[in-house]
């Protein structure tokens, strides 16, 4: 069970920086006369981490928050709930680390301009032809 969780190439989280509660599922699994705890939560505390770096941290806690959570009651039984919670958990935590790359802005090129231009005066030539005669016409 001491797996670690890989959310990209080169971070993985040991299970025992997740912590994993069951409850009462609302959904399936939950309403029957034999009532299981199916719900499952999964917590992963981003400041108590020693596996993430200070940046990596940082960029989470920005993103997510101090802790992120991950629920899952689609399933009947608590081990495929509780597999549906982890992955949950690692796709938000592998998209909060991802860098996103700089924006360099853009200009409209000159052909561009020129065609949004043209594009204009068409509009409201047309426009132009549907109004009524001036009275001097």
């Amino acid at each position: 069970m001491e797996d670690p969780l890989r959310i990209t190439a080169d971070v993985a989280i040991p299970l025992r920086e997740i912590v994993l509660r069951a409850s009462r599922s609302s959904g399936p699994g939950g309403q029957h006369a034999n009532v299981t705890a199916s719900r499952v939560e999964a917590s992963f505390d981003v400041g108590a981490s020693e596996t993430l770096s200070a940046e990596q941290r940082a960029r989470v806690a920005g993103r997510c928050g101090p802790v992120v959570r991950a629920v899952a009651q689609d399933a009947r039984s608590q081990a495929r709930n509780r597999e549906l919670a982890l992955e949950r958990l690692r796709e938000r935590l592998g998209r909060a680390l991802a860098v996103r790359r700089p924006r360099h802005p853009t200009r409209p090129s000159r052909a561009a301009r020129e065609e949004r231009l043209a594009v204009k005066h068409r509009r409201a030539r047309r426009k132009a032809e549907r109004r009524r005669p001036d009275a001097g016409d």
